[in-house]
Order: structure tokens, then sequence, then C-alpha cells
């Protein structure tokens, strides 16, 4: 065990011998008024927002109300205070035409959050460090932090690891969905030709995760195959992070943690950020299932890219209205994940993430807006607000400073 993870792993016994035993925690009424005054002291960071098509231009503007999840005005009306933003590639063939198209597809991602950061300085900021994540928050203005889903884009070296470092990204997924040149993913693709199994890191994968460290950039392990993700963590000098997974232990979803791999994050010192996603969560109604299937059909025939902007405003609208009239999954469905990862690995390994606008949101949850809904449960369930805070953010800020001392100069 290395010195930082000695020094993790002491202070974690610490934490848990400071704060209440978790058997300890029994539900109480909270007024939404205390509620409120608890959030609004808390530094929340969703850690895994997606953007969408057009995103900071005239067609989607985050500075007004708009059709997305996330937007600026969203963010201040529910008291949510840092997004990571992320950079996304779909999976592609592993060949020079695939890693050049990923490459643009990123590059494209990161220009629309400069576009975003550029528009509005007053308002969001770009935080490259834990120090400036407080920093940015105490001038009160909103954070960004970027993150890459899918290491794809790297094509077939490591030697852009730097650029994206230096750009501000703060964390890397290895896998999305299906294997690419760095590791199993835990949803093989067919039509990428993906073996059923995950064939585990790669050698180039390897040595992601040690340039990952060397340039104090978290490594990711959501998406990723069970086999992969035990070595990477395993491998990794610095805490890693799933940005955006929930515990299979309480819903059985390939995208889920089981209970081995919670007990590797926390042994490596890292931390789970429990995520928003009906579907991860819990059974989704088939109602709404068939229903949004066939809305789908209506409203996007040749899918989000071609759809025009009042086809998907329609469709976003029926689709709300078809989980009115039935069974949603609940926020309160979600804070079991929550509550399962807590008494499993310790609070101090345990985050929230939202998913937003790649697919997340739960009733209750189902924008930026909605924010304090979540503080508001936690709160119910008898977390005092020191243990929220380590869970919106401090457990966070934590691990970004962990791989901040791992960074070679």
């Amino acid at each position: 065990m290395s010195l930082i993870h000695r020094f993790l792993s002491t202070l974690a016994l610490a934490t848990l011998i400071a704060a209440p035993a978790l058997a300890e925690r029994s539900p109480r009424e909270v007024s939404e008024a205390d509620a409120r005054a608890v959030h609004a002291r808390t530094l929340t960071i969703d850690t895994h927002v997606d953007i969408g098509r057009g995103y900071a231009s005239q067609r989607l503007d985050p500075g007004g109300f708009t059709r997305a999840q996330v937007d600026l005005p969203k963010l201040r009306a529910g008291g949510l205070d840092a997004v990571f933003l992320i950079v996304y590639t779909g999976q592609g063939l592993l060949n020079n035409e695939g890693y050049a198209s990923a490459r643009a597809q990123a590059e494209t991602s990161y220009r629309a959050i400069e576009r975003l950061l550029g528009a509005y300085p007053d308002q969001i900021a770009l935080a490259r460090s834990a120090d400036e994540v407080e920093a940015i928050h105490a001038s009160g203005r909103r954070i960004a932090l970027l993150g890459m889903e899918n290491a794809y884009p790297l094509g077939a070296s490591v030697d852009e690891v730097a650029l994206w470092a230096e750009r501000g990204v703060r964390y890397v997924g290895l896998t999305h969905i299906g294997h690419n040149q760095f590791a199993g993913s835990s949803n093989p693709v067919e039509r990428l030709f993906d073996a059923d199994q995950d064939p585990g890191l790669s050698d180039l994968g390897r040595a992601l995760v040690t340039a990952l460290n060397d340039h104090g950039v978290l490594v990711d392990v959501s998406h990723v195959g069970k086999r992969s993700m035990l070595a990477a963590t395993a491998l990794s000098r610095a805490p890693v992070i799933a940005s955006h997974s929930s515990a299979h232990g309480l819903y059985a979803n390939a995208r889920n943690l089981d209970d081995e791999q919670l007990r590797a994050i926390r042994d490596n010192g890292g931390v789970a950020q429990m995520v928003a996603f009906r579907s991860y969560v819990a059974d989704v109604d088939p109602r709404i299932i068939e229903g949004q299937a066939a809305l789908r059909e209506r409203h996007l025939p040749a899918g989000w890219q071609a759809a025009a902007e009042q086809d998907i405003a329609d469709y976003q609208q029926a689709v709300a209205q078809l989980r009115r009239e039935h069974d949603d999954v609940s926020l309160a469905r979600f804070i079991d994940h929550i509550d399962y990862a807590v008494d499993l690995i310790g609070i101090e390994h345990v985050g929230i993430a939202s998913d937003f606008d790649g697919g997340g949101g739960v009733q209750g949850w189902d924008d930026a807006s909605e924010t304090m809904n979540v503080t508001w449960e936690l709160l119910r369930r008898g977390y005092s607000e020191d243990q929220i805070a380590a869970l919106w953010g401090g457990n966070v800020l934590r691990v970004l400073r962990a791989a901040e001392q791992q960074r070679r100069h």
C-alpha cells in the first residue's frame, strides 16, 4: 500500500470513529425551510452532466432556461454549485478512422464548453483544482469542471493526456459502452465485434492509468468492466472515482458496482458517485418503457441528431406526462443506493451524480432546479449536515487533492 493510501485509510478510520455509527441514523421530520438552509450552506458538486448538440449556441443557450436539464438558471434555482461537464465520445471501431472521428467529436464538445465559459464569466468559471473549486464558490459563481467520458479519442497512445489535463479535464473514463483500446466495458457491443467477457486492461490501458496519475487526473471506472475496473483500481497510485454508478447489490444492472467493486474503491481511498438514472436505480414501469418507445418513433424517427427543436420539445413533454401517469422511479429509491453504499463502505467513499442529459434523472430530481430535494431527503433519513457536505462535495474534493499530489512535475 502506498503512502497516500495509508494516509487515506487512516483518515477514513478517524472519520468513522468521529462520526455517529451508521446504524444510529434514523428518519426524522425536517421542514423545507431547514432543508433549504442546510442546502445553502453546502457546497454541492454533481460529477456527471452531459451536454447536448448545439450546446452554448443559438440552438441551446445555457444562459437562459432551456429544454436541457442543466442550464445556469436551473443551477441557481436548485442551488447546485458545481458540475463536471463531460467531453463524451461514443465508442466506434478501433482503427485510425475511428480514432480521428472520436477526436473531432471530443473537440466539438470541448469548444462548446469553452463557449459557455466565455459567454458567462460573471456566472460560471472553470476549476482546475480543488482549491479553485472553493475559490470560485467563494466568489459567488457556479463552477465547471471537466470530465472525459470514454478514453477512445486518445487514440493509439497516451500522448494527449497532457493536452487534456492542461485544458482542465480532471477525470477520464476508461471506457463507455463497448470495449476500447484501453479496457473492457461493462456493456460489450456486438456490432463492434466485442467479446462477451471483459478482456481486462491492455498494455495501453495500464499506460493510461499511469499517465493519468502522472498528470493529476482521476481514473474514472464508471462504465468499465469488472475485470478491467479492479485492475485499474489496484494499479492506480491515486484514488479512483466512479463518476456515475449505483449499487449492484441493491439493483442488478451491468452498469452498477457490485460489493467487491465498492470495497475495492474504499480500499483504494476512492469515491463511488451514486447516480440518479432511472434504469440503474430500480425497475422502470413497463408502460413507461413502451410509451417512450412509441414516442420516439413518433417524434424522433431519425434520432436526436436529426430532430428539430420542436420535435424534441414535444417528445420531452410527452415523456414527462407519461411518467406522471404511471409509477415513476422516485428520489427515495435513488437515495436507497446512497444508504446502501454508505453502510457498506463508509460515508467518506460515497457521492452524488445525476447523469443529466445523458439519460439521468428520477422523480423529484429530474433537473438541476430540483437539487435541494436530494439534501432534504438525506436530512429526513438522519444524515447530519457534515455527512451531507461529504456526500455532496467533500469526498470529491478529497480525491481531487489526492490526485493532485500524485502529479509528476
